[in-house]
């Protein structure tokens, strides 16, 4: 494709290296900006800078934040008996969207996956071992996606967990094997933490 201009064609290189973007989609975008007053897209490109440089990571559950504690963690009104362990910050997103969720979260940052040369040493499962030491931890809701990788990360966990006197269940496979929490229906999502299962009784299921 052939751009009038340098500057045109460097905007849409960049737009076209996010995800999900191609290079049609990324001019369609530019173009867009293009028309806009340049104050409009001077206050966007200084929303997504301001972003990139001030967003934090909360030092508890590794959710983002704005400061070094997450509102969810901050937040009284949640059972802080109850730990959802996701994979990513799009996942807490994903339950948080259904409302029927009122425990705390930990964000592994990625799931065990020995090909890709992912350990365990490798993702949060040191601080989520921290976190269980504190004592007040009573469940873990495994809410990792539901392929081989998150199977084997739940499984490492809880043999981690053995002689530990934690609760640990899984959602219910209402999410299909191999899908991702982020694309699930909210009714399936919600259902199938609400049916949550014991973990030892999927095992037996498998």
């Amino acid at each position: 494709m052939s751009y009038p201009s340098k500057l045109i064609e460097d905007a849409v290189n960049e737009f076209a290296s996010l995800p999900g973007i191609g290079k049609k989609t990324a001019l369609r975008l530019v173009l867009h900006l293009l028309k806009q007053e340049p104050v409009k897209v001077q206050k966007f490109g200084e929303a997504v800078t301001k972003m990139r440089r001030d967003i934090k990571f909360c030092s508890n559950c590794h959710n983002v934040s704005d400061g070094d504690t997450c509102s969810l963690c901050r937040n009284p009104a949640r059972d802080d008996t109850l730990i959802c362990v996701v994979e990513s910050i799009r996942d807490v997103m994903a339950i948080e969207n259904i409302g029927q969720y009122n425990g705390l979260y930990h964000v592994l940052g990625g799931v065990i996956s020995p090909v890709d040369g992912i350990g365990p040493d490798d993702i949060e499962i040191e601080s989520l071992m921290k976190r269980i030491d504190g004592g007040e931890i009573e469940e873990l809701m495994m809410a990792l996606n539901p392929t081989m990788e998150g199977d084997t990360t739940i499984f490492y966990i809880s043999k981690r967990l053995a002689g530990n006197n934690i609760r640990i269940t899984t959602i219910a496979r209402g999410v299909a094997f191999g899908g991702e929490l982020e694309y699930t229906d909210e009714t399936t999502l919600a259902r199938s933490i609400a049916t949550r299962l014991p973990y030892e009784n999927y095992l037996v299921k498998k």
